[in-house]
């Protein structure tokens, strides 16, 4: 490091206070060459700011010296802050430790001298770790609105907040008043509390905190909503105080429908729907209800879509995020949408319609919700009114969707979003940083806000941000009867996170809760990423790391495999096993020669193969493309194991999602063009063959199973209503809206061009019809044995095996599984063998099985089911007869 020129930037904070008395700060921060020993070292801090760590002496804020501790930072805050492994340790004298309570309030900076006093460095510190270890009570404190009786009572943790107040409106008062202005008590955990009469219920306020804000270097009076918010008017403008135990807020049906349960969380089968999509197009619903909680409690085309697949055998809906977000308007008065008379007049292939949309981004109805703005509240634009929206309207029409969804014999499983931010520091969409600035978010080396998930990152490592994200799902699942959670980006937060989580869950029980907890199941995106890969700042929450917590990782292993290529390629077509590599090449040349594709499609099909076994890390794989038999975690997946689950449960197995091209999309870029479209059909129920028939939960995108098109939109979160279209007629699967948004497309649309010009890649009704009716005989197939459905590791080890892989009857393209119950202890299922044969390639498949034997029959459920095609199928002997591009399921009775 060179030494100092010019004065210090205080903007960057390259020091922690870690404790009450030791500062943390790296050892790069010491000019080279220079001995640390032989400087001085000193802590400045001053309430309203103003720092200058090279004014000479007196000065207007107070100075102490710290010393350096040569026997370096202690291992536990090593454990708690392995990034912090090299720095150097300071101490401050007791007397000042036993200010910190005081010195916290405003700012603090470190600095470094020469003995002659030159300064030669100096900088902020990040206050975390310290704020954690002075206020951990603050973690057993009750936030937000409590009731005791018909008394409410608001607390708030601002632990270096000077003052705090409440501002309150009752509920008929104008909000563009300045309300009344009540203090606040500040309390020993940091917290400040007040509390109201019976006459707050309806009354709307916001929290008024004056702070040191480093940001601006200055303190601050914010007006801020409460991060405990349970209800908000119209655009999130003021917190709303509600009573959740309100008679009056509970739908009957949704008082009184018992909870779907669930035999094992291997039993879950996914749908994962956005509210808005749902209905904003289904003219069986009210006008007035599209696009919301509503219409879900309607007989419409989407509920009665909905029954068929749980008659079939889906269980659980996955909404895309309904907590409040920072992005969408409102008052549907100031929404915009695009004419649709303008977005259907231009062509198939045109530029125009995603124009056009871009145009309205601003205030659009539309976006997915990975902004999250107050986690506790339900998003208003969901509701069916202005008036619902306002207040405590929200709470009962979102309950009403949930006692709906019930009635249907559906699990609600809520997307939550604990690993950012919509915004951070002094804007005005910034809760948690306007309140205890730079807390809650995760900092770089320098004091930075991280953003590797593309916004704001929280910091759920630090005890009171833990403290939210276990409070807000403790909410929804006793106030709301939720029935699980998805968390997005899962592998930013600690393993020691999700524990927590679980634990909290696991202590609600019916008696005094109302929910059975333990019946709440979890799982998320484990990637691993960012400035906390490799559990550079903790343990994750990532693929690998779960083992024996029953929380589940989406597999993106099986999901590359079947569709071929990766969500970031440039070229999107390159294929996979489900999508012709090899056995149907579209002469792409992201493919590779036909050397390439064979070695490609070897090492797709063992990864298929371990996800069809719930991707178990200990399963012994007889793998193709190794010629030999390898433990799942030796099977290598873009430079890490391939296999990382103890446990079937610890996996999510799926090949779409709101995220990248729809499947249908992906057969759309992937396959040779000229391929039928009854072809096309067949490959999108084998596909989804693949995951719905392997071990663990699945997940299907909702509309997958009516080949539902972005056309060919990559990223759709605020691509609005048009290239987001769900059609429950079954009419037009969405495919030729134009050329998706450019933002996150456009290096694509050369290559989208010609697909979205070509007519004849679009579906007619009937192939829609029929690919509903295939996806249904799916479900019912999963549904009928528990073969498909084992509970443990050991009876996936015992039972399930590859008897063609890496055998010379091996066909590339087909993978063959069986599943044996007459071995290990006997389960008294009701077949003692089943032979699942997937056969994607445009070529009937005959190949020898080990094992199968004349008593093998097509399985009931596809021998009166509706695919004519795989009703072909048949046993011979032991040889298996498969038409092209189908699965067939063969069993044999005890």
């Amino acid at each position: 490091m060179r030494r100092l020129q010019g004065p210090p930037d205080l903007t960057l904070a390259p020091g922690h206070w870690v404790r009450r008395d030791l500062i943390a700060w790296p050892a790069d921060g010491v000019p080279s060459g220079v001995d640390p020993a032989e400087l001085d070292w000193q802590l400045h801090w001053s309430p309203d700011g103003g720092i200058d760590p090279g004014a000479r002496e007196p000065v207007v804020w107070d100075i102490d010296e710290v010393r350096l501790d040569l026997g370096g930072l202690p291992e536990d805050v090593l454990i708690e802050r392995p990034h912090l492994r090299g720095y150097l340790a300071l101490r401050l004298r007791p007397e000042t430790a036993a200010r910190a309570e005081q010195i916290l309030r405003g700012q603090v900076v470190l600095s470094l001298h020469q003995a002659s006093g030159r300064l030669v460095n100096a900088g902020s510190l990040q206050l975390p770790g310290v704020l954690d270890d002075l206020y951990a009570a603050a973690a057993e404190a009750q936030l937000g609105l409590s009731w005791q009786g018909r008394t409410p009572t608001l607390r708030l943790w601002a632990p270096t907040a000077h003052d705090v107040r409440l501002r309150i409106w009752g509920a008929e008062d104008d909000l563009h008043d300045p309300g009344r202005s009540l203090p606040a008590t500040r309390e020993a955990d940091g917290c400040w509390a007040i509390s109201g009469g019976p006459d707050w219920l309806a009354a709307r306020y916001r929290w008024e905190v004056t702070v040191y804000a480093p940001s601006g270097r200055r303190v601050v009076t914010n007006q801020v909503t409460d991060p405990y918010s349970v209800s908000l008017t119209v655009n999130s403008t003021h917190a709303v105080i509600v009573d959740l135990r309100d008679p009056e807020l509970a739908p009957e049906q949704w008082r009184t429908t018992p909870q779907p349960r669930l035999s094992h969380a291997v039993d879950q089968v996914i749908y994962e729907l956005h509210v808005r999509d749902f209905s904003i197009s289904d003219k069986s619903v009210p006008a007035g209800e599209r696009g919301s909680f509503l219409a879900f409690t309607r007989d419409s085309l989407g509920t009665r879509h909905l029954k068929r697949l749980a008659d079939a055998g889906l269980n659980t809906v996955q909404l895309l995020p309904t907590f409040d977000n920072a992005s969408v308007e409102e008052a549907k008065e100031r929404q915009h949408r695009p004419p649709k008379a303008d977005l259907r007049a231009a062509p198939a292939d045109s530029p125009h319609q995603q124009r056009l949309i871009a145009l309205t981004v601003a205030n659009s109805p539309y976006n997915w919700g990975y902004d999250p703005w107050h986690y506790q509240a339900v998003e208003g634009s969901y509701c069916a009114s202005l008036a619902s929206a306002e207040g405590a309207g929200r709470v009962y029409e979102f309950r009403a969707m949930i006692g709906a969804l019930h009635g249907l014999g559906l699990r609600v499983v809520l997307d939550q979003v604990f690993n950012h931010t919509a915004s951070y520091g002094q804007n005005t969409k910034s809760v948690l940083d306007r309140i205890v600035p730079g807390y809650y978010h995760r900092l770089s080396p320098l004091g930075f806000t991280e953003h590797s998930t593309c916004c704001p990152n929280v910091a759920t490592e630090h005890a009171m941000a833990q403290k939210l994200m276990v409070d807000s799902v403790l909410l929804w699942a006793r106030d709301y009867k939720v029935d699980g959670f998805r968390f997005d980006l899962m592998g930013h937060h600690s393993l020691a996170n999700m524990r927590a989580v679980r634990a909290a869950l696991d202590a609600l029980t019916p008696e005094h809760d109302g929910v059975d907890g333990s019946a709440v199941t979890l799982y998320g995106e484990g990637w691993n990423f960012g400035e906390v890969a490799d559990d550079a700042r903790f343990v994750q929450a990532r693929q690998g790391n779960l083992a024996g917590t029953g929380i589940g990782t989406f597999n993106d292993r099986l999901r590359d495999a079947v569709r071929g290529g990766g969500p970031f390629d440039h070229d999107p077509r390159g294929q996979g096993f489900g999508t012709g590599l090899l056995t149907a090449s579209n002469d792409a040349p992201v493919n590779g020669d036909g050397y390439h594709q064979r070695d490609r499609l070897l090492l797709d099909t063992d990864l298929i193969q371990l996800g069809l076994t719930g991707n178990l890390r200990d399963y012994w794989l007889p793998a193709n493309s190794r010629r030999q038999f390898v433990r799942g975690d030796e099977l290598e997946y873009n430079g890490q194991p391939a296999g990382y689950a103890s446990e079937p449960d610890e996996v999510i197995n799926y090949v779409d999602a709101h995220d990248n091209e729809t499947l249908f999309d992906a057969l759309t870029l992937k396959l040779p063009i000229e391929t039928s479209m009854a072809d096309r059909v067949r490959l999108n129920t084998l596909c989804l063959a693949l995951a719905t028939l392997g071990q663990g939960p699945v997940m299907w995108h909702a509309g997958t199973d009516i080949l539902r098109s972005k056309s060919l939109d990559r990223n759709s979160y605020n691509s609005g209503d048009w290239f987001n279209f769900l059609d429950w007629t079954m009419t037009d699967n969405g495919f030729g809206a134009g050329l998706p948004p450019e933002v996150d497309n456009g290096p694509k649309w050369d290559f989208f061009r010609p697909f979205l010009a070509d007519v004849a890649l679009k579906p007619s009704p009937e192939d829609i019809a029929e690919a509903h009716a295939q996806a249904l005989d799916l479900l019912r197939l999963r549904a009928s044995t528990r073969l498909f459905r084992l509970a443990s590791g050991h009876e996936i080890r015992t039972k399930l095996t590859f008897p063609v892989s890496n055998t010379a009857h091996q066909i590339p393209g087909v993978i063959v599984m069986r599943i044996d119950d007459s071995v290990g202890e006997p389960s008294q299922h009701e077949w003692s063998s089943l032979v699942a044969v997937f056969n994607a390639t445009p070529l009937p498949a005959r190949l020898a099985v080990p094992g199968l034997d004349r008593r093998h029959v097509l399985h009931p459920v596809q021998a009166r089911g509706h695919d004519v095609v795989v009703k072909g199928a048949r046993v011979d002997g032991e040889w298996a007869r498969v038409p092209a591009r189908s699965y067939a399921v063969f069993v044999r009775p005890w």
